[in-house]
């Protein structure tokens, strides 16, 4: 199975998905005229405007839920591994997506606002790339394609990854425990027993559906991402003198990689996209629930959560690994050999490990117990994200079948996903996360293709752009879209809310007319 795995993963991943990820960030920065750094004040702004309603939730609450899915294992593992198969030049390629792929994120995400409906069952807001598929290119089996293969990324492959990671992170705290033999593996009772609250949780939580995660998540994410980073920052001033250092071993080594160039590209884009999910097509679910006035709205909040993501807390991890010393990076050669060895060969690369031994270093056992503490957090999250991804995309599959082809669907997503949580917690890091991504590549390779598509066929996110600057320009009190003033179709949402509008401003007193 592992040996497939590998296989599989090797075609995913293979050169054309890494520069199409990448090229696809570029070509999106050259047509909106790099949006992510020409309206960044606006990013910030938007963060805190927009309200939660009856059928949606706020931006803030939609960007928690977001980075819920991006600040994850990715972070903290993700980093790591990048930097023991990629060498310190994959931090640079990291950056890289990220600024290039926050222009995705804004495309991908305003597609997700302009194309959402209103669920049959739920009432709730329900979006994002199998929606868009279907009514911005009248290809449903697309968007059914598309619906099927996130069901099993994030139902199957992913959650898995963030199961491991927290188990790994609880027993380098606590220690394995007692072995026991559960079918054919051994495994520690303090997994068992790191297994067991995360399951319990878990449970408790996504049966609330997105309101309950959404609440959860607004809390718990901004707070541990901060509280991470301080400590972080704590260590580069502690270390101030190595900045320098480590920032060019960063850049110097982007281009002529210790682990080879190609590799630091590879693993740099690789956990990049892990990381950060920009054109994963993860992020525009919960970008579709938000409430908000004008579809690019929410675009430029999940940019923003791109730079959170990868700027903010994946280079806080790895300047704390590079300015500690605390990595090896292992090597192509066929004996295994390490590039370069300043710690213990025994010490998982695909883990939190290196992050946590980083902080150990600096803080003692309270380095090592916060940095579990916050995997589980990070970790928690993002199986939350993900069980909120599959849950839209069974609504998005059952919505014209029945309530209880819905609900049945539902119930098998939450079993699924608790299964493999509990079966990627006990099994081994490296062939977990093999698993993982081809999730990740999978979806990528859907979202990414199907997004140029639609960018060729209609252009909507160029035209929402232009429209939304316009009204900013203008200084309107507060925004709207009319879809049909753009020629813009299948968008029931907004039609019936501009037709509210209208019927709402036709009934107001003579003076209000008079000056229309």
């Amino acid at each position: 199975m592992e040996g497939l795995v590998n296989l599989v993963n090797g075609i995913i991943w293979s050169p054309a998905l890494v520069y199409l990820c990448l090229g696809a960030g570029l070509f999106y920065s050259i047509m909106t005229r790099f949006v992510q750094v020409r309206l960044f004040g606006e990013m910030i702004k938007l963060l805190f405007t927009g309200k939660s309603s009856t059928d949606g939730i706020s931006s803030f609450q939609a960007l928690a839920v977001s980075l819920a899915g991006r600040v994850g294992m990715g972070n903290i593992a993700g980093v790591a591994a990048a930097i023991g198969f990629g060498g310190p030049g994959a931090v640079f390629w990291m950056w890289v997506v990220a600024f290039l792929g926050a222009s995705t994120a804004y495309v991908e995400a305003t597609l997700a606002q302009i194309y959402k409906e209103k669920d049959v069952v739920t009432g709730e807001y329900r979006g994002g790339p199998a929606y868009y598929f279907e009514r911005a290119l009248g290809q449903k089996w697309y968007g059914i394609l598309f619906a099927i293969s996130s069901i099993l990324a994030c139902g199957m492959f992913l959650p898995g990854v963030q199961a491991n990671g927290v188990i790994n992170a609880f027993a380098q705290v606590m220690g394995e425990g007692t072995v026991m033999n559960i079918g054919a593996l051994e495994v520690g009772s303090m997994r068992l027993v790191a297994l067991a609250i995360i399951l319990v949780v878990l449970g408790i939580i996504i049966f609330g559906g997105i309101k309950r995660i959404a609440t959860f998540t607004e809390y718990a994410v901004p707070f541990m991402a901060l509280g991470y980073i301080i400590l972080a920052l704590i260590i580069m001033f502690t270390n101030v003198s190595l900045i320098p250092e480590v920032f060019g071993m960063i850049i110097g080594d982007a281009f002529t990689a210790q682990a080879g160039f190609g590799a630091a590209i590879g693993w740099g884009v690789k956990r990049g996209i892990y990381s950060n999910e920009a054109g994963q097509g993860t992020g525009p679910h919960a970008a579709a629930a938000a409430e908000v006035e004008h579809p690019s709205q929410q675009g430029l909040v999940q940019a923003f959560s791109v730079y959170v993501d990868t700027l903010l807390v994946c280079s806080a991890t790895a300047f704390m690994i590079l300015s500690t010393g605390m990595y090896n990076i292992q090597g192509t050669l066929p004996d295994g050999q390490f590039v370069v060895q300043n710690i213990a060969a025994t010490t998982e690369i695909n883990a939190p490990a290196f992050t946590q031994m980083a902080m150990e270093s600096v803080y003692g056992n309270f380095g090592n117990t916060f940095i579990a503490v916050a995997v589980f957090f990070f970790a928690f999250t993002t199986i939350l994200a993900y069980y909120y991804i599959a849950e839209v995309n069974v609504a998005y599959l059952t919505r014209f079948i029945s309530r209880k082809a819905n609900k049945t669907g539902l119930f098998l997503v939450k079993v699924l996903i608790m299964a493999m949580v509990a079966y990627g917690g006990l099994n081994s890091a490296g062939y977990i996360w093999a698993i993982g991504d081809i999730g990740v590549g999978l979806m990528a390779w859907l979202n990414i293709v199907g997004i140029l598509v639609i960018f060729i066929v209609a252009r909507p996110t160029l035209t929402m752009l232009k429209d939304y600057e316009a009204q900013r320009k203008a200084g309107v009190a507060r925004y709207s879209f009319d879809p049909a003033k753009f020629g813009i179709k299948n968008a029931p949402y907004w039609e019936e809310r501009h037709l509210k509008e209208q019927q709402r401003m036709a009934a107001q007193d003579p003076l209000h007319k008079e000056h229309k």
